[in-house]
């Protein structure tokens, strides 16, 4: 079963000047912060900011095999974005539009975390 985190990522080369717009215009709280990724609390959902070439804001979705997982999107028309097999994720475009990152599930989705 896949469940989606509560995470929402957009990728951007200026960080810290979307931070500042997240933060002091929309007024959401920094709960995380170092060279490559901030995350903004927003009450719904997490948004975080990741340093990268922007490609749209980003669902996070577990599964529990990540390997697995990414073969069978993959064939079902998929196309993978970006790999960081250090994480474990893989950033994918669906057939429809949507980029999506999925993760290897590593802790209790319904923590947060």
């Amino acid at each position: 079963m896949t469940l989606s985190s509560r995470d929402v990522i957009i990728r951007t080369e200026d960080i810290e000047k979307a931070a500042a717009f997240y933060e002091h215009t929309l007024g959401l709280t920094v709960f995380q912060r170092n060279a490559q990724m901030i995350g903004l609390e927003t009450g719904a959902f997490r948004l975080f900011l990741d340093r990268g070439p922007p490609h749209g804001a980003v669902f996070d979705f577990y599964v529990d095999d990540l390997d697995a997982a990414k073969a069978k999107l993959v064939a079902a028309g998929c196309r993978i974005e970006e790999e960081d097999p250090s994480l474990p994720r893989c950033y994918l475009s669906d057939p429809f539009g949507l980029t999506f990152n999925i993760e290897q599930r590593s802790v209790n989705p319904q923590s947060g975390g």
